[in-house]
């Protein structure tokens, strides 16, 4: 069972979920461990061009074409250097009706932790660099707070297809490197 955002707004249920923490710089996040399907050890990643700076590119994952993102560049922080913790958490995030499997960057897994629906807050108004809508709110984790992440609309397709080019923009492009080729050849 996964905490909707009204559930967590008024702790309105005492029930349980677990939840996979996770560290990006200084930040401590958490996501739904129902959207987890696995963490990997960071390998090669293909850069693939023309794709938003916050997409490290796309890995093969048996014979899967998954596509990698950097939550760190996302969420407007400096991108960290590749570490031995460093790893890769595949998600299986929601677009409409559709299941799609992507992986994040981040600096190091943390925990799997429980939290009661009432142990979890409103996300912050202030203060956060994050996008409101991303964040589905906030929980303890010892001294710190964990920042539940809303994994289906950080990772959502359609913010990456809004960023990819057209079809116009391709033929540009195309037409570009065509008259280019040609004058080349006529020289």
């Amino acid at each position: 069972m996964t905490i909707h955002k009204e559930e967590a707004t008024y702790g309105a249920t005492s029930s349980l979920s677990q939840y996979l923490t996770f560290v990006i710089g200084s930040d401590t996040f958490a996501v739904s461990l129902l959207k987890v399907k696995e963490i990997i050890e960071y390998d090669v990643v293909t850069q693939v061009p023309r794709m938003p700076d916050w997409v490290r590119g796309v890995i093969n994952l048996r014979g899967n074409i998954v596509p990698v993102v950097d939550l760190a560049v996302k969420f407007r922080q400096r991108a960290n250097e590749v570490r031995k913790q460093t790893c890769i958490v595949i998600t299986e995030v929601q677009c409409e009706s559709e299941t799609t499997v992507m992986g994040v960057v981040v600096d190091s897994v943390s925990e799997v932790i429980d939290w009661h629906a009432n142990e979890i807050q409103a996300p912050p108004s202030f203060g956060t660099r994050l996008k409101a809508d991303y964040l589905i709110g906030m929980a303890g984790s010892g001294k710190k707070f964990s920042l539940i992440l809303d994994i289906d609309k950080v990772l959502s397709i359609d913010e990456l297809l809004e960023l990819a080019p057209t079809d116009e923009a391709i033929a540009d492009v195309t037409t570009d490197c065509v008259a280019g080729v040609s004058e080349a050849g006529q020289l």
